[in-house]
This record gives structure tokens, sequence and C-alpha cells, in this order.
């Protein structure tokens, strides 16, 4: 199985979920900015809700990746207020033909001082769990 990570983030937050999904799956982890340029079984695609909806950004990235190199795409992220991103991330992964892996992995995120501290280390450690159920 080959893997990639990406994501997208303005507090830092998904940064240290990424940052332990990579470690479990032995790559790196990267900002959205890192194309992926090579073939991989799975995606992990780390983002969170802006103003409602994930960033635009995200967006153009998702429509940027060439179907012929990603298997599926894996949704991973936090949030103080919503929940999982998994319905708009699939939206547009559906605009280019990815599928979208079930399975994802979501937890809370400090936005303001809600969930303070989130996410945690034990969060990182269940992110890092979820990914390594990948590898086979």
């Amino acid at each position: 199985m080959k893997f990639a990570v990406r994501y997208y983030t303005k507090t830092g937050n998904t940064k240290r979920l990424a940052e332990s999904v990579a470690e479990a799956l032995g790559v790196e982890a990267l900002p959205i900015s890192e194309p992926v340029n090579e073939a991989v079984d799975y995606l992990f695609l780390g983002n969170s809700y802006y103003a409602f909806n994930i960033d635009p950004e995200v967006k153009r990235f998702i429509r940027s990746l060439d179907k012929s190199l990603v298997g599926k795409i894996v949704n991973f992220g936090s949030a103080a207020m919503l929940n999982s991103t998994y319905k708009k991330v699939k939206a547009e992964a559906d605009k280019i033909g990815i599928p979208m892996e079930e399975k994802e992995f979501h937890c809370k995120g400090e936005f303001k001082g809600v969930h303070k501290g989130r996410p945690n280390e034990e969060d990182a450690k269940a992110a890092a769990e979820f990914a390594k159920g990948f590898i086979k």
C-alpha cells in the first residue's frame, strides 16, 4: 500500500493530526500546496470547517488531483463547533471521480477557547491508530 498525507490548517490543529497520521503510515505530512505527483492507494486529507464550509483552497486542491494517481481519499480533521467535513469533501471528490473511503477520523478542535487544548495527545494517538488500520 502506498500512502500520502496532505492537510490544510489555519490554527495548526489539523497539522498536528496530519503529523501523527503520517508518522503511523511512514510518510511525510505535507500541506495541500504540495501536489500529489505519484500514485497512491490512499490520500489522507486533513481539513476542517471554516465559515461552515471547507476552505476554497481545499476545494481547489481536490479539483487539482489526478484521478489516475489517487485510489481513495481518506478524510480526517477536527472542528470546534461542527462535526465531520466528509460530505463537503466527498462532494468535491465526486466531481472529479475519486472515491472516498467511508471510514474517517474526526475529533474536537480548539477555536477561540472552546475545547481548549484539543486536539490533544490522546486525539493524536487515536488518529495514528486510525491510520494504522489501513496498513495491510
